[in-house]
């Protein structure tokens, strides 16, 4: 090589790196990065893989707290679609500058109720009301992540706040509230529906009325440094393959047309 080959090589190769990385933002990425709550998981990791069959376009997950997620998105970290179990948190995130304009809207709606261990033997008989019928409750921490926001509002609204309160065990996230009453830790607890509906060990044992507390909305958005797959990715979780998953799931499927819940 000649005394200004290894420069040449070097130009070469810098030509060559850039021309790979305007190819790869021209065409379609390899990956979408998805920011989820942690209630979405088995739903989402579905339509991720049907997504991945028919596109070629692998699905990457996070799932969370919606804080902790908003928090991270915050913070700067790489994302291109949020699903939040609220909209306060979305608000939170959309507020910051960091969604791309124009794609939130609402895309499921979801229950609370209240579980407890079945272990195989039924549905325990159990009469939820005022004074709590376990000695700990698992709960989603009120204190940031809406299952527990929600769960709070509910127990107000009904007046049990005060006598629930002291039973509580709170849970990094809904997820996490399921698997302390699965484990046994706790004799009941307050997650989503689809939650009790995923968990073969737990069975629903009261359902709070819709009016008692604020509608259980998880707005979906892609943010502003977001891919162009992943709007192709949104676009999928309103097709009928998508809302078959989620219906299946006990998520209620929310259309545009039901109105976005921006800030």
């Amino acid at each position: 090589m000649g005394p200004f080959g290894w420069v040449i090589s070097f130009v070469a190769a810098l030509v060559v790196g850039a021309t790979l990385v305007a190819c790869d933002r021209a065409g379609a990425p390899a990956t979408v990065t998805v920011f989820a709550a942690a209630s979405t998981t088995d739903a989402l990791r579905e339509c991720g893989r049907r997504f991945a069959a028919a596109r070629g376009v692998d699905v990457v997950f996070s799932f969370d707290s919606s804080s902790n997620l908003a928090r991270q998105l915050r913070a700067g970290a790489p994302a291109d679609v949020f699903v939040s179990a609220d909209v306060a948190w979305m608000d939170d995130v959309e507020k910051a500058g960091l969604l791309a304009s124009g794609s939130r809207s609402d895309l499921l709606g979801n229950e609370l109720v209240v579980v407890a261990l079945h272990a195989g033997r039924g549905a325990p008989d159990l009469h939820v009301a005022a004074e709590p019928p376990f000695d700990r409750i698992a709960v989603a921490d009120p204190a940031h992540v809406p299952a527990g926001r929600y769960a709070k509002a509910a127990l107000e609204s009904l007046g049990w706040w005060d006598a629930w309160k002291e039973r509580m065990v709170a849970a990094p996230d809904v997820r996490a509230a399921l698997r302390l009453v699965e484990i046994g830790e706790c004799a009941g607890g307050i997650v989503y529906a689809t939650d009790a509906a995923a968990s073969e060990r737990v069975s629903v044992v009261h359902r709070f009325p819709e009016g008692s507390h604020p509608p259980i909305r998880y707005p979906i958005a892609r943010t502003a440094t977001a891919n162009d797959a992943s709007a192709d990715f949104v676009a999928f979780l309103r097709s009928p393959e998508a809302t078959d998953i989620f219906t299946r799931a006990g998520f209620r499927v929310l259309t545009p047309a039901e109105g976005s819940s921006g800030p």
